[in-house]
Parts: structure tokens; sequence; C-alpha cells
């Protein structure tokens, strides 16, 4: 039987407030919180979640592995990120459909064009 995807980990400081900011980011709902993790997913049987666990690690460089967001429109779904404290980063890219967003602990994503 081949392996299921439970959850992707993301490494933070804080993990209850990033883990309500992606929630309220994503419209999920917290499944499980201690003082060290909390977890969400877009409900509470659905997965994949992310679970934010804490770590004393600061995030020096641009993430290896990023979330790609596809909303029906990118520049509201932008300002509204923004609004909630993420800000626009540039990665390297050039002329592309998408926008690079950090969220508060600076974890690169993307806003990809509906």
């Amino acid at each position: 039987m081949p392996s299921r995807w439970e959850q992707v980990v993301v490494d933070c400081a804080d993990p209850a407030r990033l883990a309500r900011w992606w929630a309220e980011a994503l419209d999920y709902v917290i499944v499980h919180e201690t003082p060290d993790e909390v977890e969400i997913r877009r409900t509470p049987d659905e997965l994949p979640g992310l679970l934010f666990g804490v770590s004393p690690d600061v995030k020096r460089h641009k993430n290896r592995l990023h979330l790609d967001l596809r909303p029906d429109d990118q520049a509201a779904e932008v300002e509204r990120l923004v609004g909630m404290g993420a800000r626009p980063v540039d990665v390297g890219q050039v002329e592309v459909p998408w926008v690079v967003l950090a969220d508060p602990e600076g974890n690169e994503f993307c806003v990809l064009s509906a």
C-alpha cells in the first residue's frame, strides 16, 4: 500500500500566530493545537494539512518548497494577503504571471493568475 500525504510541516518561531495567519488566508480550520505545534486543514477530516511547529532556527534563504495559491482574482487576493501582513518579495523572478509574497515569518509563496 502506498503512503498517504498527511501534511506539510512548517518550522517557525510562533506556530499559533503563523497557523492562524495561514488558516485565515486559506479559509482553513485549526484541528490540533499545543504550545509547540498547530495543525490546520480545509476541514477537520480532509488531508493534507499544514502543521506549524516551533523551531529556534532563523530563516536565512529562499524556501526550497513553497505553496502556490490559485485565486479567482489574483490582484484582489494579493491585496487581501498583503493587507493581512504578507509582503512582496523578489526571488529572482522576471516577467512572470504570478506574484511572489512572503508570510509574516518570511516564507515565500506564489499567487498564480486565474
